[in-house]
């Protein structure tokens, strides 16, 4: 939970997805089993954190939707409000932040795609992360940016605070 006047935004690109059936639209490309255990570290490591978003928009896509319910059976508090956004599918920076000030909770989870969400991650916050990979946001990548602000509707580029970025790779 966020403090009065204050926004959390916490901004993921899907866990790692299959490649191994090229009849498969893009859309529909499910999680492979590297992502999955991304995704299960993910949200074992939000709720060590306290990270509970009270939304939750998603892009319509098979490997976000499965990201989201991979993490959700974290033992997550919280059972956020769910948007699942067209729009958010291969999405820019722009339309990512449109979607973002519609939002009505003050602690939100984004689940995107790149390249927009790498571009969206690096126009955030005030001073990036250190991280050598954090221009490229690999899958799995979650940032964790708060805004003193009072409404989504508010936020801009640079003004966001950031409070983790983490990367998962499945591997282990």
């Amino acid at each position: 939970m966020t403090p009065l006047g204050h926004r959390r935004l916490i901004l993921t690109r899907h866990a790692k997805s299959a490649w191994d059936d090229p009849t498969l639209d893009d859309h529909d490309r499910p999680l492979n089993e590297r992502g999955r255990r991304s995704a299960r570290a993910l949200g074992d490591w939000m709720a060590s954190r306290g990270y509970e978003p009270e939304e939750v928009l998603c892009s319509t896509a098979t490997r976000t939707r499965q990201t989201w319910d991979v993490v959700s059976g974290a033992p997550l508090e919280v059972r956020p409000v769910m948007r699942f956004e067209k729009s958010l599918y291969h999405a820019g920076p722009d339309r990512m932040l449109a979607v973002l000030r519609s939002a009505t909770q003050p602690t939100v989870m984004m689940i995107g795609h790149n390249p927009g969400i790498s571009e969206f991650a690096a126009m955030l916050p005030a001073r990036a992360p250190l991280d050598p990979e954090f221009r490229s946001y690999p899958t799995a990548a979650t940032l964790v940016v708060d805004f003193e602000v009072e409404s989504w509707a508010e936020i801009a580029p640079g003004n966001g605070s950031v409070m983790d970025f983490i990367r998962f790779d499945g591997r282990s």
